[in-house]
Formats: structure tokens, sequence, C-alpha cells
């Protein structure tokens, strides 16, 4: 087929829309691309519940295989169950899931030994200009006596790992509703809570790739709704909801109210900084102040850094941190290779809950201490200039520092924002946080006109 790899690969995987960007013979070729930049000798394959994915796994298999390179398949998997296979076994690997996007998509994330992130400088860029130099010439042949393909279940010993991680023994009872989005969640959450004191109540653990009750994007409010309701119907102590591939997770409290993901950050930073005592946390530049102030207090030492998850493995990697987090619901532990995991994550808020009496909108309090404005994407014509008026707007401002880390952040004593361009998208990435809402607002709106006007 002829194939746009620019539309394909993102910063930090491969993403598009089946068949109509990618197929199999495709993703045949990434396999063998994937072999020949890592060097691997053996690897390990996942893939999600979307119809395309089994077929798309077995392809890359496939390819891999021809090179000579022995596949283990673990088979329907979340993103963060491939990750412990990969870690455990000391294998890279490679998943097949689009995540959080419609049923219509399609997409790789792969990793290196160790779980280990393969993104645009550490491979994938090799692996796509590889894949182009086929495309446009024979496709490639191997003397290389062909590896094995053998299968495995990991779910038992993922699940067994996450709770070695997390004593959820001796918690009080909880009540907790759980949407799975007919994602992954639905096939990870069973086994990993089975035997804990916890009161399950499913929502969509079918899994069926075509999501026919909402998308599985908790980050957009309207696919959180059902949970929500959920909650309060049930009388439930919290829900938490999980992406396609179960690799975030995203908590409402016994209201039914939203948990920001920073002050999961947060809480989940000290509850690590006690267990280790002391350490390094990573925090990208959009979470709340509240993190770096949580961490310090409770001894550790906040490092901030770009978004994204390649940026956060690596900086783990590089400082040895202990725990790392994402306004996004990326949460990243030493103990897990430096991966992301919500199911852990979950399981330290379920933990932290269950350990004292209070409700879960009291415990987050201490933890959500600023307001915040969510991100807000703005289509523009042209993000340099844009970017460029706010930075003449307020870099000759009294009482303002600027830094351009990742886009063009501000920060006054009261308040900061930032304004990031999407790398796939004509789009402008604003958030802002302040102390109080009017103040936020105001922020907020004042940027927003620059950006829009």
């Amino acid at each position: 087929m002829t194939a746009d790899l620019s539309q394909l690969v993102k910063a930090y995987d491969v993403r598009g829309v089946v068949p109509d960007q990618w197929d199999e013979s495709l993703a045949e070729l990434f396999g063998a691309a994937f072999v020949q930049v890592t060097g691997a000798e053996a690897l390990v394959i996942g893939h999600d519940m979307r119809p395309s994915s089994p077929g798309l796994s077995r392809a890359f298999a496939r390819g891999a295989a021809a090179r000579g390179v022995d596949v283990t398949e673990i088979g329907l998997c979340s993103t963060d169950q491939l990750y412990y296979a990969s870690g455990a076994f000391d294998l890279p690997g490679a998943m097949f899931t689009a995540s959080h996007n419609p049923a219509q998509y399609n997409g790789i994330k792969m990793c290196r030994a160790g779980a280990a992130p393969v993104g645009q400088d550490t491979g994938l860029t090799e692996i796509r200009q590889l894949v182009e130099s086929w495309l446009d010439s024979a496709a490639p042949t191997s003397d290389a006596t062909p590896g094995t393909i053998t299968r495995r279940d990991t779910l038992e010993d993922y699940a067994a790992h996450l709770r070695s991680l997390v004593d959820l023994t001796s918690i009080r009872p909880l009540k907790v509703v759980v949407d799975a989005g007919n994602g992954m969640g639905g096939h990870t959450v069973p086994t990993v809570f089975s035997g804990l004191p916890l009161d399950l109540v499913p929502m969509y653990f079918e899994l069926d790739g075509t999501f026919p009750h909402h998308e599985a994007n908790p980050l957009d409010p309207a696919n959180i709704v059902d949970l929500q309701k959920r909650v309060r119907e049930e009388a439930a102590d919290l829900g938490i909801a999980f992406d396609g591939d179960a690799d975030r997770c995203f908590v409402v409290d016994e209201h039914g109210d939203p948990v920001p993901p920073s002050a999961i950050t947060a809480l989940v930073a000290s509850r690590e900084l006690a267990k280790h005592g002391s350490g390094m946390v990573i925090h990208n530049l959009i979470t709340s102040w509240s993190v770096p102030e949580v961490v310090r207090e409770n001894g550790g030492t906040p490092v901030r850094t770009r978004v994204g998850h390649s940026f956060i493995k690596a900086e783990m990697a590089r400082t040895g941190a202990i725990f790392g987090g994402e306004h996004s619901a990326h949460y990243y532990f030493r103990d897990f290779w430096n991966a992301d995991t919500g199911m852990l994550a979950a399981l330290h808020v379920l933990a932290a809950l269950g350990g004292q009496d209070g409700p879960l909108s009291e415990l987050v309090a201490e933890y959500d201490r600023y307001v915040g404005s969510g991100e807000i994407n703005s289509t523009v014509d042209d993000q340099t200039a844009r970017l460029a008026a706010i930075k003449v707007a307020y870099e000759a401002r009294e009482g303002v520092a600027l830094d351009e880390l990742d886009g063009l952040t501000v920060t006054a004593e009261n308040w900061w924002f930032n304004v990031r361009p999407s790398n796939t998208e004509p789009l402008l990435r604003l958030n802002a946080e302040a102390r109080d809402e009017a103040t936020m607002g105001k922020v907020r709106d004042e940027v927003l006109e620059i950006i829009r006007s």
C-alpha cells in the first residue's frame, strides 16, 4: 500500500486509521524495522481489544520473526501489562493500541528492554526512515533462520507484581465503581482487584473496540458522566475510569466530582516518598503548583520537565527519580521500570483512602490547593506567530518570569500559564492556574484573546 508515514509516526508512537492509512503489510515492515534498529534478539508483543489489533500484532510478529527473532505473544493486555512483560522478561516490546482514540484508529507503542522508551530521538525516527526506504524499493529479505512465535499469559503475574508494590490487605472495605469504557481495564481490573477488600461495581467491562457506550477517553468530561452518576447512585466511596489501553486512570470522589490528576500525582508522590524516605519526583510543567510543594513538604526533590512520556521516562532514568506524574493522568514508577501504569496509581489511591476514615473529597483537599483552567485548545494559522505575540505581551511586565522549556510558560506570584504547540495538529494548548478562581479566569481570558485574535 502507499503510506504517508509522516501522518503515522508521531512523537512517541505509530498511530493512524486502519486500513486507510496503514494495514497488516505495513505492520510487518515495522516489525522487521524494529528488530533491525534495536538489535533485538527476542521481543514481546501484546494488543488491545480493537478489531484490527490481533491481525496487526501478528503481522508485526511475522516481520520480526522473519529477521530471526523469537517472539513471545502475550495476547490481550493493557499497555502497562506489556511494560510489565518487557521489564520482567528484559525484552523489547510492542503494544498494538490507539489508546483513547476512536475505534477506526490503531497504533503501536514500542519500547526497548526494561520498558525503556522508543521515541523520536531514541529509535523511532530510524524505524520510520527504514520503513520508508523499503516502501520505495523492494521488501526486505533476510538470511536469518526464522524465529519462533509462542504464546504466554502474563495477567496473573502482572497483577501479583502490582499488589506486591502496594499493601491493601489491611484497608477498610471500600465500594468502588470502575468504568472500563469497554477497554482493557475490563480485562485487568477483575484479576488485579481479586481478593482485595473491595466491593467492585463494574461498568462497561465487556471488551469491545467499537466503544458502544462512550469513547474510552476519560480526559473528556463527557465520557465520565455515566461514572459520576453511578457513583452517586451506588453511594460508592469513589469511582475510577480507565482509558482504552488502561495505562491511565481518572478518579472521581464520593460526590462524583473529578479529582484533578495533579492532586493524584501529589498524593501518590507523598506515599512514594514515605516508602523510600526521600528521592526525586518528576512532574511536567503543566502540573499544579501543589505537586512540587507537596514533594518538598515530604522531604523530596521536585524535578520539572517537558510534557510527554519519553521526556518523563528519560528524566526518571537520568535522575533515578522514584515517581513521576503528568496532568494527563500518566503516572510513572521507578519500581515499575520507570514506566507508566494507571493501575498502580489506582491502587495507591485505594490504599490511601482505605487507610483512614474520611471521604476521598477530604483526603484530596490537602493536595488540590489551586484553581486550574484545564487544557484549552485553540486552532491557529501560525503557532509560532501566536506564541511570539504572547511573549511580547508579557516579557516587559514587572513581576513575571518567562521560560521556553516547552512552549512558553509565564509565572507570576499568584498565577502561571503555559502555552504549547501541538506536534500533530494546528493547535495551541493553554493551561493556566491561580490562587483563586477570579484571577485564573482573568489570566485565562487574557491569553485566549491573544491566541485567538
